[in-house]
């Protein structure tokens, strides 16, 4: 226990105004479901905690957990920036989260499918049409291929944002190698082995079984029998910006993390070189972007792909998690379509929300972007990591502008969306030793076999951890928190 004259951890706390925070409301009172931890916590002296941080950082530093930079001219390898305060949600939010997180993808997949195949929403949407085939996200290559086991999207990241109102909303899809969950597992292992007391009495969802649901997920779409299956890890190397997530999957799914110079193809099936000869391999997680994945059928300058790997995957010798040619449906210009996909392939309305999107390709949005950029968030369809990007109320003129002639010169690269006002989560700032709101988004693991999707209780919590940034993501300035979804009570 603290001393009565010794601050506790949330005694000077103050929700940042017109915001959502995740853990107080308006009045500073703990909402419901942190009402219970926010005593566990707060009776924790900033000191005390200070300690705790400390430790939690360290146990980070000692794991090796970290992540590459490739713009940093000081060095690529980074510690992952972590807040020891947990991001909490609600049993009955995440219950409508999930639901709306599995009618999405399931739609995704559907209109996949429909993209490589018969293209029949692209015949009734022709402006769509015009979208999807007009970006290089699409590889006509794969027209009428069908992945084995029927499954395109085997792991999606979902991108989340919660508004002012405190409504989740899709930000984003990430259906070609999202990245992030190993920080979720080291998160938890953390968050348990610094606050054991406080983890225990919050009854939180596990997330530790996700390599197992994995690696289930991945033999389930496997050519050969799911107990006869060789399934591999492909990482492009130690250099790429999440090769501590490889070698952490590989290792927790008990698999093989390979290289590309490890693989060949032979008669249109897959090998893996090992000490005692040449083994198939019938899964293979890739880790490699479409462009580098087969010399052969791509980029035929690409050092990193497999030559003949398209071959044995069109012959459904080997599956590919995810398949080919999924980034068509992480075109954010693509995005604005997906309730319209949810009413056309499952007859619903969307469960969850998103964002207003304009596309500037129109002609219509681009006029109303042009006028209006001070107030708008401008994106490049195919960038990502907070690259690309203008934050319009946070601009200068001389920004506007270039963004202006962006536009105008390639209009159907951009989008544009009114700045929603993220919510926000009490934050450790430990350059003041206390704790302060920082905004925060949510990328939640979906894994989907023949059987259909599930999705992981939690996810990455990304925060903005500078004062007043909208940005989360890790390469340019943002952390992370462990993410706890409440177990139902019985």
């Amino acid at each position: 226990m603290r001393r009565r004259d010794v601050p506790g951890l949330f005694d000077s706390y103050t929700v940042a105004p017109g915001t959502f925070d995740e853990l107080f409301d308006a009045a500073g009172t703990p909402r419901p479901h942190f009402t219970r931890l926010a005593g566990l916590l707060g009776v924790q002296s900033r000191e005390d905690f200070a300690r705790f941080q400390a430790l939690a950082e360290r146990a980070l530093l000692n794991q090796g957990v970290t992540f590459s930079v490739y713009s940093d001219a000081r060095g690529t390898e980074k510690i992952f920036p972590f807040c020891l305060i947990p991001r909490i949600i609600a049993a009955t939010d995440w219950v409508h989260v999930e639901r709306g997180l599995e009618q999405r993808v399931r739609a995704l997949g559907l209109f996949l499918d429909d993209v490589y195949g018969e293209q029949r929403l692209l015949a009734e949407q022709p402006e769509l049409r015009q979208f999807v085939l007009g970006t290089k996200l699409y590889q006509p290559q794969l027209r009428h291929v069908r992945p084995p086991g029927g499954v395109r999207i085997h792991v999606s990241g979902i991108d989340l944002i919660r508004d002012e109102q405190g409504t989740f909303r899709v930000l984003e899809d990430n259906l070609r190698t999202p990245s992030g969950v190993s920080y979720v597992m080291e998160s938890r292992i953390i968050t348990k082995r610094v606050i054991p007391e406080v983890f225990e009495q919050a009854r939180v969802r596990q997330v530790d079984h996700y390599p197992a649901r994995l690696a289930e997920t991945l033999r389930a779409v496997s050519p050969e029998a799911p107990e006869r299956s060789t399934v591999v890890v492909l990482t492009p190397g130690p250099y790429n910006s999440a090769y501590f997530e490889h070698t952490f999957l590989a290792r927790t799914m008990g698999v093989e993390l390979v290289h590309p110079a490890d693989l060949f193809v032979d008669e249109e099936k897959v090998f893996v070189r090992t000490t005692r000869g040449p083994r198939r391999v019938h899964v293979i997680y890739r880790r490699i972007d479409d462009a580098f994945l087969d010399p052969e059928a791509f980029r035929p300058d690409s050092l990193l792909g497999v030559r003949g790997l398209m071959r044995a995957y069109a012959a459904g010798n080997v599956a590919l998690a995810n398949a080919p040619g999924n980034g068509v449906a992480d075109d954010k210009a693509v995005y604005a379509f997906v309730p319209d996909m949810i009413r056309f392939y499952l007859s619903e309305e969307p469960i969850l929300a998103q964002v207003p999107t304009y596309v500037c390709a129109r002609a219509a949005d681009r006029t109303y972007v042009l006028e209006h950029l001070e107030q708008l968030v401008v994106k490049a369809v195919d960038e990502a990591g907070g690259y690309g990007m203008l934050m319009g109320p946070q601009s200068t003129r001389e920004q506007r502008e270039e963004f202006r002639q962006r536009i105008l010169a390639e209009p159907r690269r951009y989008v544009a969306q009114p700045r929603v006002e993220l919510s926000s989560c009490p934050t450790w700032d430990a350059g003041r030793k206390q704790v302060a709101p920082r905004r925060v988004d949510l990328r939640p693991y979906i894994l989907t076999g023949p059987q259909g999707p599930w999705v992981l209780p939690g996810g990455l919590s990304r925060v903005a951890l500078r004062e007043g940034s909208y940005v989360v993501n890790s390469s340019q300035g943002g952390g992370s928190k462990d993410t706890w979804v409440q177990r139902e009570v019985a």
